[in-house]
């Protein structure tokens, strides 16, 4: 019986020493829990507690979408399974993971119409302006995508997220992800592992977790993390990003080219306390960080 499935990796694609690439398929004689066979999760950001979004030297892990087949009929205190044969069909990066936490809770809810709910793989869906979609439970989701809206989910490995301008998506549980695509807007999440990212403009996105990433792509936009070992991201034009102490930014530069903006440049930067300082917002001008 095949089953889809998420898995993660290390930076250069490998898991467990063993290397692993996109497309191809991959056989192990025996499927035994925690001892060998190839492990996946059912549960998207399960794959979170295993493969946090930073991996080592600060380099980002990968993720994909995977078909299982042959499997054991163990299972963890997660949705973590092990199986004999194993394809990876695509890479996910943290959107995807995150659209695929939606997908995976609202099937398990067995609908997506719930406006509030504390329970377990929960849903809390509105769509309307001016409202608030909340949700406490753990393996639940929180979504709104009407403006001037709230979605907020405090339980864990939980997704909050909005698609509405001037909005807020809140998550402070662990191994989470908030993410917001309208303008204007706030992606925050306080919890270790875990994932705040916007794509809009004139936005922020904000973790307070060790371990994690704050990433934002529009324009004019602050990635800011507080946790140790986490990485803020920015790369709209005239955005800017702050991290902790032993933390890393990175910027992208806009220039000029045709009557056309694109990216020239694009760099990354420890906060050493000396040449990048803590908690201070940069900005990448002229292949220089400049505070903002």
């Amino acid at each position: 019986m095949k089953m889809k499935g998420y898995k993660g990796f290390n930076p250069d694609w490998t898991c467990r020493d063993k290397q692993y690439a996109i497309g191809e398929t991959y056989e192990e004689e025996t499927a035994k829990m925690c001892r060998s066979g190839i492990h996946f999760c059912e549960y998207p950001l399960d794959v979170l507690g295993y493969y946090p979004p930073v991996g080592t030297n600060m380099e980002l892990n990968k993720f994909a979408v995977v078909e299982a087949d042959d499997l054991s009929p163990e299972k963890a205190d997660d949705t973590k399974r092990v199986c004999k044969k194993l394809k990876l069909q695509a890479e996910l990066n943290f959107a995807g993971l995150a659209k695929a936490a939606v997908e995976y809770i609202r099937e398990q809810a067995g609908s997506d119409n719930t406006k509030s709910a504390s329970g377990h793989r929960s849903v809390a869906s509105n769509a309307g302006d001016q409202s608030v979609a909340s949700n406490t439970g753990d393996y639940s989701l929180a979504s709104n995508t009407g403006n001037q809206s709230v979605a907020s989910n405090t339980g864990y490995q939980s997704v909050a997220s909005n698609a509405g301008d001037h909005s807020v998506a809140s998550n402070a549980g662990d191994r989470s992800v908030a993410s917001n695509t309208g303008y204007q807007s706030v992606a925050s999440n306080t919890g270790h592992r875990s994932v705040a990212s916007n794509t809009g403009y004139q936005s922020v996105a904000s973790n307070a977790g060790n371990q994690s990433v704050s990433s934002n792509t529009g324009d004019w936009s602050v990635a800011k993390v507080e946790g140790a070992e986490s990485i803020a991201l920015s790369i709209g034009y005239k955005s800017a990003a702050a991290a902790s102490l032993g933390s890393w930014i990175v910027l992208a530069e806009w220039g000029n080219k045709g009557g056309e903006y694109h990216i020239i440049d694009v760099k990354s930067a420890r906060v050493d306390g000396e040449h990048i300082k803590p908690d201070t917002l940069y900005r990448l001008e002229k292949g220089e960080f400049v505070e903002a």
